[in-house]
């Protein structure tokens, strides 16, 4: 269990209770951050060309490939509460 471990758990449970739906972009960086805080680096083959979603999805997360988990729960926090 790392430091960052429960204010994680809670930040994702208010990810789900914005009051404003962030951007597209915005969402991306949630969604990467909570990738690598869970999964680590990306290591899925990048979607085709035809699913544009999958690709950004794909290329946000892959950007943070090196990041720690610790460290990527620690930003996905940070954003949580910067939005909230």
């Amino acid at each position: 269990m790392g430091k960052h471990d429960a204010a994680f758990e809670n930040a994702v449970a208010n990810s789900k209770k914005l009051s404003e739906k962030p951007d597209n972009a915005t969402l991306l960086k949630i969604y990467a951050l909570y990738k690598q805080a869970t999964e680590g680096d990306n290591a899925s083959k990048k979607p085709g060309f035809t699913d544009m979603v999958g690709r950004a999805k794909w290329d946000a997360w892959n950007t943070l490939k090196g990041t720690s988990a610790d460290d990527a729960k620690k930003q996905y926090i940070d954003l949580i509460k910067s939005l909230s």
